[in-house]
């Protein structure tokens, strides 16, 4: 069931203004096929095929690379290794560490080594197969434990201290202590890593790539080739879905096409199939998560040593930014008092883990939930009145471990009418009862926060720019940084643009995302693709609607505060025209029509050495409560009803923020409860394809799925006051996974808290009742 709020504007449902809750801007385009992503593209004359062949090792070095017989297999008109690449041969997105192709060190199994460009795909790919290599095997380090062991990492250990968390514990009144392992998450997205690059009369290049970072794979393409970045133009209309995947790791296929390209002289693409996609691809990081927590007899936290390990694979990446991040969202909505958190970044030979909706947080967010569920049952107390005991509160109870001060902190009252909307505490009483009667079949309630962190950690990501241009029959021209891989960033920033001059949302046209439009601009990530982009474009429009009123001042001799932009229309004094009346009478004044806008967002200052700071401008803010039921004979499980309250400001687009809260939500369950990788001993991926790997299906929704907005504005000042809804709502699954513990739980009368790391699998499940069973025999 959805429930949408009403929009404060009386004309934003007809003119799809902001607050409409309008399609997606794609949507029928999509459905109907007629959406075009990269490969949908027309192709160039004479293009070319790209494939690429992949270490079978994990670690070792290169002895030798024969690929006499490629070169001269069927359709082929070119190879490219390491030694062919006339620029830089490391893309590492902020440090080094990330070859193009391989060099003499093997980094992970799936790692490049060469590409080949043929007439077609088959010939290319087959090609691959003729090559003859010899590798070195070495000893590959691929868990968190062998990596701390060897003392391996891709970045410096990090700390944040509030207090004095070891005084705080030997003094806290009750103590404990866990462990949880927290599986990764392949990214999955419909449309695969793929590339096309087009040769330029002057020697540069035009890409189109499906990247949620086109400036970056501008400038990569540009040094690996050795040519000014104004020589590449890089174009993303749309994405088949990216994730974090696509923020970074597009960029080496856009790369090694352009060295093809720029080698023959023709245009060439690089679209890996999904089962070297998969192989050769970051996913969301492992963790392996410890802590101990100290409390007073009520269940509030009085201190606590928390230590998150990231599984980071090879190379930096964003794995420093992701692992920050782990650590500034271990607190979640609670006050820790006492605190000391740890960072790890562990370095492995498995494929270089990188961004993924949520950016670390999930991961960080996990251990203290785990840690809450875990005082209860110490107490005998339900794991939701410990929760809400331990909430930020007021001065005292409002600065977090990286000591930014929490002021906009609305969830104690979210949490609150969640618990009567979705009923909690008579559905608790009749699970009691049912349980009590019932010994095989067992179900599972629970309710938990959201409490996430909007900005980039990064402070110089936190810009954008626009640009729009006024056509003379009042239609207009949208061009910003943002991208769009589905989330309607499009739909969002283009109603903002409509509301601000007040025309109908068809009037708008946003276009591709290209880098000669609009410069330098940031990845579409960390959920702050429309308060960035939103609010440059909102700049934009109101530099040319000013531009527009000064015009009409003078030319029509009235007063500033006698213009109304009404609906299409504009009311100047006695004067009422059309929009395009008006942009016609100032062209043909002289009136220049277009304008660029530029954001920054306010009021961020981090010292990443003392580990203080406010990286964040606000928290976005959400909750949500599952109930689960359980067999226990087997560990089979199904999610029987969800209930969720979700803080996304003033809605710019209810529709598509409900979408995205249940996307998120169901995507977060997929990796909490579903989706499972495996690595044999040997360093190779298993689930790569599939058969293999499972992502949630329409069967896995909730019967029962309520979804609703918690409707009040930001207290800052973002656009129309609205919040970012991307990434929040993928923390809000781990009341599913904390229900399955309490209906396991259940079996011990609530009284030993079971441990089940993710995903929690119907396997991960039974073992779970197994233990705890074990733990009861051996207590009595």
């Amino acid at each position: 069931m959805r429930k949408l709020t009403e929009s404060r504007l009386p004309a934003a449902a007809s003119q799809g203004h902001r607050g409409a809750a309008v399609a997606h801007e794609s949507a029928a385009r999509q459905v109907t096929g007629q959406a075009r992503y990269v490969d949908d593209l027309p192709e160039p004359a004479n293009l070319l095929h790209a494939a690429v062949a992949l270490s079978d090792v994990a670690a070792g070095a290169l002895e030798s690379l024969d690929i006499g017989e490629v070169a001269t297999a069927p359709g082929v008109v070119a190879t490219l290794t390491l030694g062919d690449v006339p620029g830089h041969t490391d893309i590492g997105a902020v440090y080094p560490g990330d070859p193009i192709l391989a060099d003499r060190e093997i980094l992970f199994h799936g790692q490049p080594l060469f590409a080949v460009a043929a007439e077609s795909v088959e010939q290319a790919r087959r090609a691959t197969l003729l090559a003859k290599w010899n590798i070195t095997p070495g000893q590959p380090i691929l868990s968190v434990d062998q990596a701390r062991a060897a003392e391996t990492y891709v970045g410096d250990t990090v700390h944040f201290r509030q207090g004095d968390a070891l005084n705080g514990l030997a003094n806290a009144t009750h103590t404990t202590s866990g462990e949880i392992h927290i599986g990764g998450q392949e990214h999955f997205y419909l449309e695969g890593q793929v590339s096309l690059v087009i040769p330029e009369e002057d020697g540069g290049m035009l890409v189109y790539t499906s990247s949620q970072h086109p400036s970056e794979v501008q400038k990569l393409v540009a040094e690996v080739l050795g040519i000014p970045f104004s020589r590449v133009t890089v174009d993303v209309r749309r994405m088949g879905g990216g994730f974090g995947g696509k923020e970074t790791q597009a960029a080496q296929w856009a790369c090694i096409a352009a060295l093809l390209a720029n080698k023959t002289g023709r245009a060439v693409k690089l679209r890996l199939p999904r089962s070297q996609d998969m192989t050769t691809t970051g996913k969301r990081h492992p963790f392996v998560n410890r802590w101990t927590l100290g409390y007073d007899n009520t269940g509030q936290i009085q201190a606590a040593d928390i230590e998150v390990n990231g599984l980071c694979g090879y190379s930096p990446d964003l794995s420093n930014a992701i692992v920050d991040r782990a650590m500034f969202h271990a607190d979640n909505g609670y006050f820790l008092n006492e605190a000391h958190i740890t960072g790890y970044r562990c370095r492995t030979h498995t494929a270089s883990n990188t961004a993924f909706r949520g950016f670390g947080g999930p991961q960080g967010m996990m251990t203290i939930e785990a840690a809450m569920d875990g005082i209860a049952r110490n107490l005998g107390e339900d794991p939701l009145t410990v929760r809400k005991r331990n909430f930020y509160g007021e001065a005292g109870r409002n600065v977090t471990p990286y000591h930014m001060t929490v002021t906009d902190n609305i969830l104690p009252e979210l949490v609150s009418r969640l618990e009567q909307s979705a009923d909690y505490w008579a559905r608790r009483d009749a699970i009691g009862q049912f349980n009590a009667r019932s010994p095989i079949i067992k179900k599972g309630l629970a309710l938990t926060p959201v409490k996430f962190g909007i900005s980039f950690t990064a402070k110089h990501l936190n810009q954008a720019g626009a640009l729009i241009h006024l056509y003379t029959d009042g239609s207009v021209y949208l061009n910003h940084g943002g991208t769009e891989m589905g989330q309607g960033l499009f739909t969002k920033v283009a109603q903002i643009v409509a509301t601000e001059f007040s025309v109908p949302l068809a009037t708008i046209q946003s276009s591709a995302t290209r880098t000669d439009k609009v410069p330098n601009t940031s990845p579409t990530a960390a959920s702050s693709g429309t308060d960035l982009n939103g609010a440059a474009a909102q700049n934009a429009a109101r530099t040319l609607k000013q531009r527009l009123v000064e015009f009409a001042t003078d030319h029509y001799k009235v007063r500033p505060d006698q213009i109304v932009f009404d609906n299409g229309q504009v009311q100047i004094g006695e004067h009422r025209l059309t929009f395009a009346d008006l942009v016609q009478t100032a062209y043909m004044n002289r009136i220049s029509l277009s304008a660029t806008g530029y954001y920054r967002t306010p009021k961020l200052h981090w010292d990443a050495k003392t580990g203080q700071g406010r990286p964040f401008l606000y928290f976005a803010y959400g909750a949500s409560c599952s109930e689960v039921t359980i067999d226990t004979l087997t560990g089979e499980y199904a999610v029987d009803r969800v209930d969720i309250l979700h803080d996304v400001g003033d809605s710019l687009n209810p529709a598509i923020d409900i979408g995205q809260i249940e996307g998120g939500f169901i995507q977060g369950m997929g990796w909490l409860t579903i989706e499972e990788l495996k690595w044999n001993d040997g360093g190779r991926l298993l689930s790569n394809n599939p058969a293999t790997y499972k992502i949630p299906s329409i069967g896995d929704t909730p019967p029962v799925f309520n979804v609703t907005l918690f409707d009040q504005p930001n207290r800052e000042d973002t656009v129309f006051k609205s919040k970012a809804v991307g990434e929040p709502p993928l923390m809000l699954p781990i009341s599913v996974w904390c229900a399955l513990r309490d209906a396991i739980a259940s079996t011990a009368d609530y009284r030993i808290n079971p441990a089940l790391n993710t995903p929690a699998t119907p396997e991960q499940v039974l073992f779970a009742l197994e233990h705890l069973a074990e733990q009861m025999q051996e207590a009595s």
